[in-house]
């Protein structure tokens, strides 16, 4: 995550739940909010209801090893908070790698932040 910071302060969480765009997946779900930077910062969101912490802490790094992937094709200036689906808490032990790929994936689609020149 060279390009990359993270989100640390809680006015910056609250910021983004407020007036970012909420996109929903099947596993995690994506708020999105253009900030005033040249490079993307990155947060997670992850409640005490998600598990203990190795739970929480493998959602974490499943989470920041896909941004990794595809961070070198995202566009620049922008704030992205990943949380757990709701629906999906009780079976956060089987969610895998792919799973949060794929969902990962159709976010960035969606969101349309996909740089189209660094994907061709």
């Amino acid at each position: 995550m060279k390009n990359t910071k993270i989100i640390k302060k809680k006015y910056e969480f609250k910021n983004l739940f407020s007036k970012g765009i909420f996109y929903g997946g099947e596993y995690i779900n994506m708020y999105i909010l253009k900030n005033k930077n040249c490079k993307n910062r990155l947060a997670i969101a992850i409640t005490k209801k998600q598990g203990k912490a190795v739970e929480r802490n493998r959602f974490k790094r499943l989470i920041r090893e896909n941004y990794k992937n595809f961070e070198n094709n995202l566009k620049n200036g922008y704030d992205i908070l990943f949380i757990i689906n709701k629906s999906k808490i009780m079976e956060s032990k089987k969610i895998k790698f792919i799973n949060i790929k794929n969902d990962m994936n159709n976010l960035f689609k969606k969101s349309r932040i996909f740089d189209e020149e660094s994907i061709n």
